[in-house]
């Protein structure tokens, strides 16, 4: 799969069709994961539109360093689009990728067509407890119950898990610090771009709440409400994501 240098970085991406001339979709992982988050969606999409998922600095096959801002990340998808020379684009991201996608939006409304913001909310903050685990290299010892709905099969969180591991500790307690600090509650109003909302009926991590804010407080939102997945819900429910991100790519052209 392609790599581009940027600030001196190799950066990795997943992208099944990197010469269509068709709508660039451009996939952000959450907290310590990568693109292989979003293998469902990429591969279903592909026959249409244009995906792109990047693994952030530092994340998945990347180079470079992980950010503790979500400022210094909202900049490098700046630098990624405008090193393959995307044009406007969707913006997709998932929990801190979504934090990472709001922050865009805000700043860079004119290079976007539209947002996906999954499981993730205009405010991130992360429980202390929860800080130290990741700051000592470990992970939460109940998360597959916080992250995944219990009627999701065990090969599917395994596999999650697994692709966790691409992604080293200390880069994984940065970007968990870059969301407590993240908090763009203030300036939703103001973003009036396109914007589809997903969620995981089950999402501990990311509940309802948050994206019920999220519609009422941004101008141009619809969301959808997905049962049986928790906060991974775009591999927890890959069909219903890929025909909930479909219909809204539908009704931006």
């Amino acid at each position: 799969m392609p790599t581009i240098s940027i600030n001196g970085n190799s950066i990795y991406y997943e992208s099944p069709n990197p010469n269509s001339q068709a709508l660039p979709l451009v996939f952000v992982h959450g907290a310590g994961g990568s693109s292989h988050h979003w293998l469902s969606q990429f591969a279903y999409l592909s026959g249409g539109y244009k995906p792109l998922a990047v693994d952030l600095p530092g994340h998945g096959h990347s180079g470079g360093q992980g950010a503790r801002d979500i400022v210094d990340y909202r900049e490098f998808i700046k630098s990624f689009a405008e090193a393959l020379d995307l044009g406007p684009f969707v913006l997709a991201g998932h929990s801190m990728g979504g934090a990472i996608t709001l922050d865009f939006a805000r700043q860079y409304p004119e290079m976007l067509k539209g947002m996906i913001l999954v499981g993730t909310g205009a405010k991130l903050r992360v429980a202390p407890d929860f800080l130290e685990f990741f700051r000592q290299g470990n992970n939460p010892p109940n998360l597959r119950q916080l992250a995944y709905s219990d009627k999701t099969p065990d090969e599917v969180f395994y596999q999650g898990e697994k692709d966790y591991k691409l992604t080293g500790n200390d880069i994984r307690y940065g970007d968990f610090l870059a969301c407590d600090s993240f908090d763009i509650r203030a300036s939703l109003t103001n973003i009036n771009v396109p914007a589809l909302i997903i969620c995981g009926e089950e999402d501990v991590l990311t509940p309802l709440k948050y994206s019920d804010y999220l519609q009422t407080n941004l101008p141009l939102a619809t969301m959808d409400i997905l049962p049986n997945a928790g906060h991974m819900v775009m591999i927890e429910q890959p069909d219903a994501v890929n025909t909930a991100i479909v219909k809204f790519l539908q009704g931006l052209s």
